[in-house]
């Protein structure tokens, strides 16, 4: 394994990539530089067991859809380097009769490839900046062979970023927290939450661009997490023979009955039983493995130590590397607050806060590049002086931006107890009972099966009150003040800044004496619930004093007003399964009436028209059966 300063002097990038699709062997290597097996020529085929997965990342199911299309993806490290290595592929097809150069390979109407970065560094959007146009000059020689291109790419690359700091707005580059809101609105919050509890939660939406791009703005909203979160968020190992992935897919053709239970929740049950385990008829085995992790945290006394490995296959001696003693201080609280969580969340009393004033918003600061970064004993990070960014993507917790068909044994694999992924193949989206939650990114919606999920993600009005303000100050100024994307307040750092406040204040206010009024605002429920995840335990076994100086409490807490009905019930109508069916109800009964009250002022106007014609018809006839004396006497008299 290379040390930290010979990286440094030989730049981010490790490889540029061409993937191609053959007619025969599907999609397949044809360049790489520097090769990807050490001794092997620039046009070998042949990949390490660790990347087996590449192409199919590289060249995404159902490109030939698409004329382009960009994927971020992840690889699993390999040589005995424990860190992600991040993928970005640009793909394009073009006509194969405008090829300057036949090969005799190609055999179809259209030619596809993906070029790609393989780099050390989370740059997605400063690296697909650069690959886009490199990708373009290479599709516009017409001639495949001409490889002299790709290999002064390389050079450029870790010519122009060599020393680059994860740090500033270039690690964000094309990611748009204001177009997240736009779509999500409200349920921006509801992701970042499924997050802190490390569900299983499953992005879908084609193409990948869409998917990706949705995906890592959501994480981008988590301080420090793009930047040094994901060192350990792709450990996973892949299978022996593609065939083993087809077996497992007819296997679970049938499976859409099953019912999801989810890790926490398992936990949790067993929290509020006093520690009793429960026999649960797994549709996974790895729930049960997890249970038996959990329980190994709470009954073990050893002291808090390194863990020795990050690989999946230690994630259960890793789990017990944790001093369970730390979480001993406040928990026979934990019970009673959450028993009266679902009915009362919202309901404050007038001592919990003073008068509802302007809310609390973070204000620019100066990036002066002094913040201090610290190996994480427990998590092996790099940490802040708040613990951030928090160890969720460790241990067995996945993040794929894009996840190929063939990684489908990954939602199951007993190694891996969480995973935040994306597909484009309607086959995961089928697959319900393998996912906590399924974003629909078209449709701007989050699924969610578990009725006990969906109460622990509950919005409090404080919430709300976040939410809304965000939502606000988006849709509000989305025409004028954002010409370029640069302005400050509703703009994407200052989400950003946002969501950095309400996780600086949530962890400071869980480190208070006496909280559970004050974390009531963020939901007693969903705390309950984030306590006992990993990056919970993992941020309380160490101390953070930095957090005495941000203040204790939700953000937008305060009185319950009217204001706080209306949004309440607004949010309600939208985001509920009852409140959407009566919502349809409404319209339709309004299109009903409307149609109704059309067919009756037809019908009564038609009969109105008619008595007139009557009326006229009866009044002339009368006036022509009047006797003739009638007229003479009229003109007779003066």
């Amino acid at each position: 394994m290379e040390s930290h300063g010979e990286e440094e002097s030989r730049g981010p990038v490790l490889h540029i990539v061409v993937v191609g699709f053959h007619h025969k062997k599907g999609c397949q290597v044809e360049f790489s530089y520097p090769p990807l097996i050490p001794g092997e020529g620039h046009d070998n085929s042949s990949l390490p067991e660790e990347w087996k997965y590449l192409p199919f990342l590289a060249l995404p199911d159902g490109a030939h859809n698409y004329q382009e299309d960009t994927i971020y993806f992840h690889l699993p490290p390999r040589n005995g380097d424990r860190k992600t290595v991040y993928g970005v592929s640009c793909y394009r097809q073009i006509e194969a009769k405008a090829l300057k150069v036949r090969q005799a390979d190609v055999t179809r109407e259209t030619v596809q490839k993906s070029v790609c970065v393989l780099s050390r560094l989370p740059l997605y959007g400063l690296l697909q900046a650069k690959l886009q146009l490199i990708t373009h000059a290479y599709f516009e020689e017409k001639d495949f062979s001409q490889i002299s291109i790709l290999k002064e790419l390389y050079d450029h690359m870790n010519g122009s970023l060599r020393g680059t700091s994860l740090e500033g707005s270039q690690v964000y580059l094309g990611l748009s927290p204001r177009d997240l809101i736009l779509q999500f609105q409200h349920k921006v919050l509801i992701l970042f939450k499924l997050i802190l509890l490390e569900k299983k939660v499953l992005f879908y939406v084609s193409p990948v661009n869409r998917l990706v791009g949705a995906l890592m703005t959501i994480l981008s909203l988590f301080p420090g997490m793009i930047e040094h979160g994901l060192a350990d968020s792709s450990h996973y190992k892949p299978r022996k023979s593609t065939s083993e992935d087809l077996n497992l897919i007819e296997v679970l053709g049938g499976s859409e009955d099953y019912v999801s239970v989810s890790v926490s929740d398992i936990s949790n049950s067993n929290q509020e039983s006093g520690g009793e385990a429960k026999e649960t008829s797994g549709v996974y085995q790895n729930e049960t493995h997890q249970e038996d992790m959990s329980q190994s945290l709470t009954g073990d006394n050893h002291h808090l130590k390194p863990p020795s490995r990050t690989s999946p296959d230690s994630s259960e001696s890793d789990w017990e590397t944790l001093d369970p003693s730390a979480l001993e201080e406040g928990a026979p609280k934990e019970e009673t607050q959450e028993k009266d969580s679902f009915e009362l969340p919202e309901t404050f009393p007038s001592e919990l806060a003073p008068s509802r004033t302007l809310p609390i918003t973070v204000q620019p600061q100066p990036n002066t590049g002094q913040t201090v970064l610290v190996q994480g004993l427990v998590s092996g990070l790099e940490e802040d002086q708040f613990g951030l960014p928090l160890a969720v993507f460790t241990k067995g917790y996945l993040c794929l931006p894009y996840m190929a068909l063939q990684q489908h044994h990954l939602l199951s694999d007993v190694t891996v107890r969480g995973f935040v992924a994306g597909a484009t193949n309607i086959l995961f989206r089928q697959q319900r009972h393998l996912s906590d939650a399924i974003v629909d990114v078209e449709e701007g919606r989050i699924h969610i099966q578990d009725p006990e999920l969906r109460k622990v993600l509950s919005l409090t009005t404080a919430d709300l009150r976040f939410a809304d303000y965000l939502v606000k100050h988006v849709t509000e100024n989305r025409d004028d003040v954002f010409l370029d994307g640069t302005g400050w307040e509703g703009g994407d750092e200052w989400i950003r800044a946002q969501f950095g406040l309400y996780l600086h204040s949530l962890l400071s206010t869980n480190l208070q004496q006496d909280n559970e009024k004050m974390l009531a605002d963020y939901g007693a429920a969903f705390v309950n619930t984030w306590k006992i995840t990993h990056n919970y335990r993992v941020w309380y076994s160490n101390k953070h004093p930095a957090l005495s100086e941000i203040t204790p409490s939700h953000p937008f807490q305060g009185q319950y007003s009217v204001a706080d009905v209306k949004l309440r019930l607004s949010h309600s109508v939208q985001n509920s399964e009852r409140g959407k069916k009566l919502g349809n109800a409404v319209i339709t009964t309004s299109r009903s009436v409307v149609q109704t009250g059309k067919a009756v002022g037809q019908s009564v106007g038609g009969a109105l028209t008619s008595a007139k014609s009557a009326m006229s018809s009866w009044f002339s006839t009368f006036a022509q059966a009047a006797p003739p004396g009638y007229s003479e006497q009229r003109e007779a008299n003066p």
